[in-house]
């Protein structure tokens, strides 16, 4: 008979191993600290002797002649990488809409329009602070401040929201996801020098095929890819932020395991049972997302250089920098919490009866953590490599961090104290 110290029987069989990274994988919490870990390691090596090295990767031009994309490292993993996160989130939304909380109709339309009190108030503080400092053209930025990271701030969430309702995460990507809709179509209409319908509407047919597949129990990632990456490629070429093709695969595959579209698993008791597509797609993808697609956007998009203590000082004299900084710290908050407090007086709305004020209030500073559209925005505006857009650059960092520590701190303190009285 083997010892207890037999390497054979102490040693983690490899489907262990790869049940464990699983596991992790799935946890928000440890892909939140993943997020955040790689972004303060961009943020660091920007601003040290290596910044050159980190800035000609992340600049360097990856390009396929034959579908004419010429995109940089960093787009890639913002427009390319992103966009498999942003898959995952459509599926999670497609399922809670379908079977989970968001499927009464009075609860989802909560978030939904605290999410356009979340774009306008923000704009509309931005604007009051540029225009009373006489500095008119800074109004071309007026949409900076008006979007919220969806991967940053879940990250946030996830990190420090251990033990409040899970109703206040679907509240969140709820909101995100529409803030993203409109943040879109802002681009599209005031930012985007020309839309080219015919990708647009050319996209609906790959689009069309992958409903169908999935609908018929199709998962084979050889044939979902490249209708996906398909999809992906009109949508960039239309001009409108590729990220949305991600959001609409995600919202095609049916919830509920059907005879003609499930998958059948086998549990960990050995016992047979069957999922719906859209479990699967997630549980699939998920992983990747986590482990991979949102780090390396993060490493990317997170490479900010703020110039020293003068460029600091000299940004935060600039009425552009602290209306951005005003529009997300106080103007998301105020436009959300207030949103959905005016909507939840009405009877046609309900708030989740599990949340509370004060988790909205951290969830709506969690809101106010913009960074990837904020710095589209921002670029489109002004152009890249401007002294406005430096401003910009660090008006998002400033206000991002503050808004992600407010909001971390109240949701930390509304987290204990839930765990207290439920102790």
């Amino acid at each position: 008979m083997s010892s207890v110290s037999d390497p054979k029987r102490v040693r983690p069989a490899p489907h262990q191993i790869w049940r464990g990274v699983r596991e992790s994988a799935r946890s928000d919490a440890f892909g939140g600290l993943l997020l955040v870990g790689a972004a303060v390691v961009a943020l660091v090596v920007a601003n040290t002797p290596a910044s050159g090295l980190y800035t000609s990767v992340r600049d360097a031009q990856v390009a396929i002649p034959a579908l004419h994309l010429d995109l940089t490292v960093g787009q890639w993993a913002s427009d390319g990488l992103l966009a498999i996160f942003f898959f995952v989130v459509g599926l999670e939304l497609k399922e809670e809409f379908v079977a989970g909380k968001l499927r009464n109709p009075k609860k989802a339309a909560v978030p939904i329009a605290a999410a356009f009190g979340g774009v306008a108030m923000p704009a509309i503080i931005y604007g009051l602070i540029v225009v009373l400092s006489g500095q008119s053209d800074g109004l071309r930025g007026w949409a900076i401040p008006t979007a919220t990271d969806i991967a940053f701030a879940v990250a946030v969430l996830a990190i420090v929201g251990r033990g409040l309702p899970t109703a206040l995460r679907i509240f969140l990507l709820t909101l995100a996801i529409v803030d993203d809709l409109i943040a879109i179509t802002i681009i599209a209409i005031f930012y985007t020098e020309q839309l080219h319908l015919v990708y647009l509407l050319l996209a609906i047919v790959p689009l069309a095929l992958f409903a169908l597949l999935t609908r018929r129990g199709i998962t084979s990632w050889w044939l979902l890819f490249p209708l996906g990456m398909i999809t992906w490629w009109l949508v960039h070429s239309s001009g409108i932020h590729a990220t949305i093709a991600g959001v609409l695969l995600g919202f095609m595959p049916p919830v509920a395991a059907t005879a003609s579209a499930h998958v059948r698993v086998v549990l960990d008791d050995g016992e047979p049972a069957y999922e719906g597509i859209v479990a699967h797609l997630a549980d699939q993808w998920g992983i990747f997302s986590t482990l991979v697609a949102v780090p390396v956007f993060a490493f990317f998009s997170a490479g900010v250089v703020v110039g020293g203590v003068a460029g600091l000082g000299k940004a935060l004299t600039d009425p552009i920098t602290l209306g951005i900084v005003a529009g997300l710290v106080v103007g998301k908050p105020i436009g959300i919490v207030g949103t959905a407090f005016l909507l939840d007086r009405l009877p046609a709305f309900q708030l989740d009866e599990t949340l509370g004020w004060g988790d909205m209030l951290g969830l709506g500073f969690v809101a106010g953590v913009g960074f990837t559209v904020s710095l589209l925005v921002g670029e489109l505006a002004f152009g890249p490599q401007s002294v406005a857009d430096e401003h910009v650059k660090i008006g998002v960092l400033l206000g991002s961090f503050v808004a992600a520590i407010v909001g971390g701190l109240v949701c930390a303190r509304r987290a204990r104290a839930r765990q207290a009285v439920a102790g």
